[in-house]
């Protein structure tokens, strides 16, 4: 075992530091108004002005080849130009988009699988390496310091969704693996800090796939797109069930890096964002994606030239925090830090209530000895067998938020959802059997899950291109600050007191849902917007005040046939 161990940090170490890093060789320059990024001989003959409403704007067209005519409702004023969200609304949906859909569902699978892990890797742990509490906790908690994720929405913004996306599911593959192999307590605190910090680009995936989904598809491929990380969450399960009693821990953390084997070897396929190619100047690149996605879907391209707004730069943070901004960011930072810090809350409540049998388990409101901190239970085939049929309730949370998400509208959606989850928080106050333990937390894991999944769709609508990346990446941050607090929640200070810790969870949802309320902008209905932050703002602002009082627009279903 001594030589074991020795071979495991000298081959951890020796792989820390060969591990090359492969940063893109060059940044992106960001084009200023009416600055080509080819020089004049290429450009010669191409159009290069384009006459607008008041005046003369700077545009780059690139001419399209033998094509049907535009959609008259993809039409713009000139008749023969169109952007990227007018193609992608008359290719609409088809084989390429479901592609997408496996491909990037594969790495939201592989993050639900890495956030499973910690309900089932903790109790094991605290066993057989007689881990205190605060030990476990921290060791749950490391791998949600990815809160720095925000670095995937900056890296994402300048390099490229695709780009970004594969540098975080690389990066947590190589350290999964690693962490397989961890001969002490410490090595595992550091490896697991790493596959958090690159689970922490996860997120990037919605990004890239929300940009080539037409509006009307758009809530429900990003909610249906949530399957994956059911999928995920379940498999992990069952993949305990199967590893657990016979090859233990280290398998079980080395074979859930499949997925990401999986999304390593298919993605050679994968696209650039045409909305980020163009915006960064490359219009054949992005003319290109376009065609390639009219091909698959067997639709002819719109007849006219590709042309794109004023270049503006991207990836600022304080553009989140604009006049037009301020309120939705903050109040979209709350809302996902409470979503993870209840759903994780929930993952990791669920095992510490099984295993003792419910509040009445505990004296509650009581201290527990010192001595009780080591006292520790594994996980038999009854907490698997009940911690699955709770994770099933992935899936019910998903129908009931893909229901709601065009009838009620994203914020309405999202009340509803923290709402009903602090209902469910109420009965676990009284002394319930087993039966109803695992229904409560059924109902509150779903509609928990179910306003995650409203959050998903929300945050990459609210937000236009030149910021959706990092909008998305500092919501996932505070979502993964929220994360990091709730094991010494739900692990440590449930030891003192079950009636502390619950009423915290209850009253975290109460405010989301208030928080959700008040967001000023509904994107029920709205297409994914090019323009700045100021004009996007504003435009969304006007738009919300003729909204209904519940922030649904009025034709929010109708133009959508």
């Amino acid at each position: 075992m001594q030589c074991f161990r020795n071979v495991s940090i000298w081959l951890i170490l020796y792989l820390i530091i060969c591990l090359p890093v492969c940063l893109p060789d060059r940044v992106v320059k960001f084009r200023r108004t009416g600055e080509s990024t080819r020089s004049e001989d290429e450009c010669g003959g191409r159009e290069k002005v384009l006459q607008v409403e008041g005046g003369r704007t700077d545009m780059e067209s690139v001419s399209l080849a033998d094509a049907a005519p535009v959609p008259r409702e993809f039409a713009n004023p000139t008749d023969d130009t169109f952007m990227v969200e007018d193609a992608v609304e008359a290719i609409g949906f088809g084989m390429f988009q479901w592609k997408l859909s496996i491909l990037t569902g594969l790495a939201w699978m592989a993050d639900a699988m890495e956030m499973m892990i910690l309900s089932i890797l903790a109790p094991q742990l605290h066993c057989e390496w007689a881990l205190p509490s605060w030990e476990v906790a921290l060791l749950t908690s490391v791998l949600l310091l990815s809160s720095l994720s925000s670095l995937w929405g900056n890296i994402s913004d300048k390099y490229g969704r695709k780009t970004g996306l594969k540098m975080s599911v690389l990066w947590t593959l190589f350290y999964g693996l690693l962490s397989a192999f961890a001969p002490i307590y410490g090595w595992i605190l550091f490896l697991r800090a790493l596959v958090g910090f690159g689970i922490g680009g996860a997120p990037q995936s919605v990004t890239l796939y929300a940009e080539f989904l037409p509006m009307r598809s758009r809530a429900t491929c990003i909610l249906l797109i949530e399957i994956f990380w059911a999928l995920g969450t379940v498999f992990e399960v069952l993949l305990a069930i199967l590893v657990m009693p016979t090859l233990g821990w280290r398998w079980l953390l080395a074979l859930s890096t499949i997925p990401l084997f999986i999304f390593a070897f298919l993605c050679f396929w994968l696209p650039e964002s045409a909305r980020y190619d163009v915006l960064t100047g490359n219009q054949e690149k992005a003319l290109n994606t376009l065609k390639r996605i009219a091909t698959e879907n067997n639709v002819p391209m719109p007849l006219g030239k590709l042309i794109v707004a004023r270049q503006e730069d991207r990836g600022k943070i304080q553009d989140l925090f604009s006049p037009h901004f301020r309120c939705t960011t903050v109040l979209l930072w709350f809302i996902w830090f409470s979503n993870a810090f209840s759903y994780y809350g929930v993952v990791l409540l669920t095992t510490e209530l099984f295993q003792e049998g419910g509040a009445c388990g505990r004296a509650k409101g009581s201290k527990i000895e010192p001595g009780c901190s080591l006292e520790c239970k594994y996980l038999n085939s009854d907490d698997y067998k009940d911690l699955l049929w709770t994770t099933l309730s992935e899936f019910p949370g998903l129908l009931v938020t893909l229901w709601a998400i065009d009838r009620l509208g994203r914020r309405m959606t999202m009340a509803l959802c923290f709402f009903v989850f602090s209902l469910c928080i109420v009965p676990l106050y009284g002394c319930v059997g087993r039966t109803s333990l695992t229904v409560f937390i059924f109902i509150a894991r779903a509609f928990i899950a179910g306003g995650f999944q409203a959050a998903y769709v929300y945050t990459p609508e609210v937000y236009p291109t030149a910021t959706r990346a990092l909008g998305l990446g500092t919501s996932s941050g505070m979502a993964r600050v929220g994360a990091l607090i709730t094991p010494f929640v739900a692990q440590v200070m449930l030891e003192s007191s079950v009636y502390l810790t619950l009423s915290v969870y209850c009253c975290c949802c109460l405010l989301a849902a208030i928080a959700s309320c008040a967001l000023p902008i509904e994107t029920t209905g709205r297409g994914l917007q090019e323009s700045s932050h100021r004009e996007w703002g504003q435009e969304m602002m006007g738009r919300a005040s003729d909204n209904s009082p519940g922030g649904i627009p009025h034709s929010s279903s109708g133009s959508q046939d």
